[in-house]
């Protein structure tokens, strides 16, 4: 089922940048902040909606989608005991089937990038699908050995070692040859889509002062130091590992395209509080551009329309475009 639609010739067409949203869970802010979000880009772009009419239509005034967005009606939520803000297996596995149709529609070549809006890894577990989030499940789709997660806003990038894991499992996580592989594909990324032509990146430690040459942990010393050393002499540009506040801060200013960060909140923390309206989760080594806003489906506030921020889905959609376009000029 298509809404909106908006024919246009294949000469206007031709170019222009073919974006895929999917809603994400349909009880969360997604579907209330995507109508917002595009409405506030303004892009020369061609833009497919992935989710639900009966659950767009049950938004205010004002929330639906612009003219001219596709929306893909997967009618995959019983209007019976819906409501926004619960967490629901049926809407874990709404959310996945909007995944699975991207995903065919950029294996077929219908889009050029992807924009994911939020899940909740709760529900999507309880339908049975058991993968740690959007960029485990999107690599595996897509056949991706590794896959890597810039979280970025308007100040700051970071590459993360490790994701979702318990704090006390990310140093353990961290294996030699990780950072080479995550450094190789971060480099490789600011160069194509963010045309950064000699990327300078700094290595954070894991522990507090970068582990004061071994008195505080030794993973810098053992495992860090070296293949940062390695990387070096290869690619140059890169400094570490350092005391993670003292990266953060040199990226700050300006020293830095691109900060290796250790764990999920030692990038995280600074780039809410830089900037949470502008920040934006890129993943690296997928065959297209994928983005997603920085926040979750907040559900304590999906049944309020008008509290959600549609700003870092809005800067998730800019990004993916500028992303795809950079490397279409490849």
């Amino acid at each position: 089922m298509l809404l909106n639609k908006n024919p246009r010739s294949a000469e206007t067409m031709a170019g222009r940048i073919r974006v895929c949203v999917t809603m994400g869970d349909p009880s969360g802010i997604g579907p209330g902040i995507i109508g917002r979000a595009l409405r506030d880009c303004r892009l020369r772009a061609d833009f497919t909606v992935i989710g639900s009419a009966r659950v767009l239509s049950m938004l205010p005034r004002g929330y639906g989608l612009p003219q001219g967005v596709r929306l893909e009606d997967l009618d995959n939520v019983p209007a019976k005991g819906f409501s926004f803000g619960r967490i629901s297996p049926l809407n874990g596995r709404a959310c996945m089937e909007y995944l699975e149709a991207a995903c065919a529609g950029l294996s077929a070549g219908r889009y050029d990038c992807l924009v994911t809006c939020p899940i909740s890894k709760e529900a999507v577990n309880a339908a049975g699908f058991k993968w740690p989030g959007h960029t485990e499940y999107l690599a595996w789709k897509s056949g991706t050995a590794e896959a890597e997660m810039l979280l970025l806003n308007d100040k700051l990038r970071f590459v993360v070692l490790t994701r979702h894991l318990p704090l006390r499992k990310a140093a353990q996580a961290i294996k030699p040859g990780r950072l080479t592989s995550a450094v190789t594909s971060v480099r490789r990324c600011l160069k194509g889509m963010f045309r950064i032509a000699s990327p300078r990146l700094a290595v954070c430690g894991v522990n507090p002062h970068a582990g004061d040459n071994g008195v505080i942990g030794d993973e810098e010393v053992r495992l860090l130091a070296p293949e940062t050393a390695r990387l070096r002499l290869k690619f140059g540009g890169i400094d570490g590992p350092l005391a993670a506040d003292t990266a953060i801060a040199r990226a700050l200013s300006g020293r830095y395209d691109c900060v290796v960060a250790m764990y999920h909140d030692q990038a995280m923390i600074p780039l809410k509080i830089t900037g949470a309206g502008s920040g934006v989760n890129l993943t690296i080594g997928l065959p297209y551009v994928r983005t997603s806003p920085l926040h979750g489906t907040a559900f304590d506030i999906a049944d309020r329309p008008g509290l959600e921020d549609p700003s870092s889905l809005a800067c998730a959609v800019r990004l993916a475009v500028k992303c795809a376009l950079n490397l279409k000029r490849n």
